[in-house]
């Protein structure tokens, strides 16, 4: 699993359980049988929410790492 801390942007992260989700986050991307999911986690807290339309499917497991970092680059907006 990849791990990244993030400040969501203007308007937050869209999940799929809890809405959207703003401030300080931590970002992770899971890859299994075939599949990525990126999500969500407010920094430091132990529930875990899927960023809406992130599931992928990979058709090589290094994808995840491309996808993770495309997330990132979208998601991450410190600056607003």
């Amino acid at each position: 699993m990849l791990k990244t801390d993030i400040v969501a942007g203007p308007g937050g992260v869209m999940t799929d359980e809890a809405g959207v989700v703003t401030g300080d986050l931590t970002l992770s991307t899971a890859s299994e049988h075939g599949s990525a999911t990126v999500k969500v986690q407010y920094k430091d807290a132990e529930e875990w929410y899927t960023v809406t339309g992130s599931k992928v499917t990979l058709h090589n497991p290094a994808d995840a790492e491309a996808i993770h970092a495309l997330a990132v680059g979208l998601l991450n907006r410190p600056a607003g």
